[in-house]
């Protein structure tokens, strides 16, 4: 059995992204551990669920800077999925996510885009 557990989000600095999606998109810090010199081991993930989380790993070279916010090429890389589409789009626009569309039915599900604070692109959805 193979479990796909982490996908590697650059960042441009360790604490801002943590308080980012911590405070503001409701992930729970799942680890913060120092390594060599100025390095840390940091997975963050939704709360409540023991899949896949985000290893946040900062930027160290002019194309991984580069990178941060592009991670998908200005596509969708990532998906949020949720059992309470109106709940969770609600409460992640109070906490100050910026949606980049309304909320829309698909054949698929409920659906809308949102940015992270680099400006890569979520889906928040709930499955039909």
């Amino acid at each position: 059995m193979q479990t796909l557990s982490l996908v590697t989000l650059l960042v441009r600095d360790y604490d801002e992204a943590i308080r980012w999606y911590v405070d503001v998109l409701g992930f729970a810090l799942r680890e913060d551990t120092p390594l060599r010199g100025d390095k840390r081991w940091v997975r963050v993930g939704p709360q409540g669920s023991g899949g896949a989380a985000f290893l946040l790993a900062r930027a160290d070279t002019p194309s991984q800077e580069a990178a941060v916010g592009r991670q998908a090429g200005d596509r969708v890389g990532f998906f949020l999925v949720t059992d309470d589409f109106a709940r969770d789009h609600a409460a992640m626009i109070a906490r100050g996510v910026v949606f980049a569309e309304a909320p829309r039915h698909e054949a698929y599900g409920t659906v809308a885009v949102f940015l992270d604070l680099y400006g890569n692109r979520f889906d928040l959805i709930e499955p039909a």
